[in-house]
């Protein structure tokens, strides 16, 4: 989809806040109101705005833990990863989920309110995901930067 300057102004502000009032927005990339709306609907219905949700500070709701586990599956049929897709979709604790190039299959990022958290959760739920090998778990020490705003160039 080709983007001129106005819808990346557009998407840099509204990463920035979603909360932005249309007329502030119409504002701070340069456009009237009516036509900047319009710019939002288009971008909201090609799907590049997909939502718009709440930052939340995990540290204050007491989940100051990340952990970060690379999975191996035993079988790499279609069925075995879809599988496992769908199953980690249900475990509220992992919060992200990527295939990877290499010798893992996937990586995981799992917040919870403490390593005993994490080890009732290995237990219970990780290792019986389906077709799980090996899982390596590395605990985050310090979170150094956490963005969710795209690079958007001009």
């Amino acid at each position: 989809m080709k983007l001129d300057k106005f819808d990346k102004e557009i998407l840099r502000v509204l990463q920035r806040d979603a909360t932005v009032s249309m007329a502030d927005l119409s504002q701070q990339v340069g456009l009237s109101h009516t036509p900047c709306w319009r710019r939002v609907k288009k971008l909201e219905s090609q799907g590049i705005i997909q939502r718009k949700v709440t930052l939340l500070d995990n540290k204050k709701l007491n989940l100051g833990v990340s952990v970060f586990i690379y999975v191996t599956l035993k079988n790499h049929d279609g069925e075995s990863l879809n599988d496992f897709e769908l199953a980690v979709q249900d475990i509220t604790n992992v919060v992200e989920c990527h295939t990877t190039s290499g010798e893992k299959d996937y990586l995981l990022k799992v917040i919870v309110e403490s390593i005993e958290e994490y080890e009732h959760l290995l237990k219970s739920k990780l290792t019986n995901l389906p077709s799980v090998d090996h899982l390596s778990s590395t605990f985050a020490l310090k979170q150094v930067k956490n963005t969710t705003e795209l690079p958007i160039k001009y």
